[in-house]
């Protein structure tokens, strides 16, 4: 028997999971990590409540599971992707907090780069907006506020990492300054045509190419661990990983994760597809050499708007309780929450845009909201959805995969197949993610199928198909798109 531990570093927290020889799940351990919002639109972690969240809970699943020494074969890495970290190269000490992809600091440096015209260059070769959301900006923000950071920086004294790159630095001691081509494609530096870091664009924003991580496949040796004395052999973007651990193998296959935000995946093959819809065009994974292609769409706010409700209005204690909350509401009332916390991602992109809620009534109450909450998930996957289609002729022919904590929500994932009047399947193994960077290290390590194995163990625990009808579909996704309208207008004027 071997084993293989996934460590999933995720946005609110981290949490280990032990797969077996079957790729079966046999124990896992989570633990949240404060967030901290300094200012209106700013969201940080500190890099210290990463990494020990992280050991601890690995080290507690292995406890669990009864791994002895040696039984370990590899580990996987997945992980919150663009949130940005940089450190001291001889302490690995960081300088500032982790600026969390949710961040909107960067607005204004963002803009000034699309004034100057530099967009349509940026976007051609890194296949990403000119967006705060990534890595890029948020880099050149640290190395000009953090005193003496932008001279230590150009005299190679500062490291720079996505999540990944900064646990396998402490993993492995300092030894190994990596990351793999999912993250790296997520930093709005790197060229996904060429495969390297761009000169151009590090030196337009000022961030010194010394400070960048090697990059590897998502199968790769990442460098053996000190604390798990077992070796890094897997490494993907949460995103990526899931539509690795839901096997979208094949060019048309789309998969949606249902975490913090939501995040949708069409692998669109070897062959980028520039999107005319404001969607992303990615690396969705890159084994021996050659990167496979996707559109993404990505959602700021999904399980966070459930968050909200229970840490914000206080209506519930648990996320569970949404779906009786849902089941309570009142169908006269038709409530349109744009939970625009942060801005909206894909296809807006307006990050000065703020949330706002539509069709409040007197009657209108914590089930109302619950509803209304769970059903603006829906909404946002259809505008995705909506953007794919028009972007991949065939995009409207493909089973939505999803996974991801909220995709336990019976509700919820019947309005997205009400919303979207497609199938929606849920699969035996919820810990796609999680799975998806196992497969990659055990595939590795030589435990696990190859990519056609692995995708023939795929496994439906249900299917969700829809039971509203054409016109009562496009009455409400015609409601939303009117509540995303007033909201994008309030905030212009």
């Amino acid at each position: 028997m071997g084993y293989i531990l996934a460590m999933d570093q995720g946005t609110t927290s981290s949490r280990g999971i032990v797969f077996d020889a079957n790729m079966q799940p046999v124990a896992s351990a989570g633990q949240e990590f404060p967030q901290h919002f300094p200012a209106s639109g700013w969201v940080e972690h500190d890099p210290e409540d990463i990494w020990k969240t992280s050991l601890s809970t690995a080290q507690q699943a292995l406890k669990t599971a009864g791994v002895a020494p040696g039984e370990l074969m590899g580990i996987g890495i997945t992980n919150q992707r663009e949130t940005t970290i940089v450190w001291e190269r001889i302490s690995g000490k960081p300088i500032h907090n982790a600026i969390v992809w949710q961040d909107r600091r960067t607005e204004a440096a963002c803009a000034g780069l699309r004034q100057a015209g530099h967009e349509a260059m940026i976007t051609d070769k890194t296949g990403l907006l000119l967006d705060p959301y990534f890595s890029a900006t948020k880099i050149a923000w640290i190395l000009d506020k953090v005193d003496g950071a932008r001279r230590k920086a150009e005299a190679g004294e500062l490291c720079f990492g996505t999540v990944d790159s900064f646990l396998i630095w402490r993993l492995t001691g300092g030894k190994s300054h990596r990351t793999d081509a999912t993250n790296a494609a997520r930093t709005m530096l790197y060229n996904i045509h060429t495969g390297a870091w761009d000169e151009e664009i590090c030196t337009l924003l000022g961030v010194p190419m010394a400070m960048l991580p090697e990059v590897l496949d998502c199968a790769a040796d990442f460098g053996c661990t000190e604390a798990l004395e077992a070796p890094i052999l897997g490494v993907a973007g949460d995103q990526q990983s899931a539509a690795i651990g839901q096997a979208c193998f094949q060019p048309g296959m789309m998969k949606s994760t249902y975490g913090t935000g939501c995040f949708a995946l069409l692998n669109t093959g070897k062959t980028p597809v520039k999107s005319s819809n404001r969607l992303l065009t990615t690396i969705a994974y890159q084994l021996d050499g050659q990167p496979t292609y996707a559109l993404e769409g990505s959602i700021f706010i999904a399980g966070a708007v459930v968050q909200w409700l229970r840490d914000g209005l206080k209506i519930i204690k648990t996320a569970s309780e949404t779906q009786a909350l849902a089941e309570m509401a009142d169908p006269s009332q038709q409530l349109y929450l744009v939970p625009a916390f942060t801005g909206l991602g894909a296809p807006y992109w307006d990050a000065n845009c703020r949330g706002a809620i539509y069709g409040l009534t007197r009657n209108s109450g914590p089930a109302e909201f619950a509803k209304a909450a769970l059903e603006s998930v829906a909404y946002q996957t259809r505008d995705l959805v909506e953007a794919m289609r028009g972007d991949w002729a065939d995009a409207d022919k493909t089973v939505l995969r999803v996974d991801g904590g909220m995709c336990a929500n019976n509700w919820a994932m019947q309005a997205l197949a009400d919303m979207l009047g497609a199938e929606v399947d849920r699969p035996q193994v919820l810990e796609s993610t999680a799975l998806g960077a196992a497969w990659l290290a055990g595939m590795r390590a030589g435990l696990y199928p190859d990519m056609a194995g692995f995708a023939q163990n795929w496994a439906l625990e249900r299917r969700f198909e829809p039971e509203q009808g054409a016109d009562w579909r496009e009455t409400r996704y015609a409601g939303w798109k009117d509540a995303i309208s007033r909201t994008l207008s309030t905030h212009s004027s």
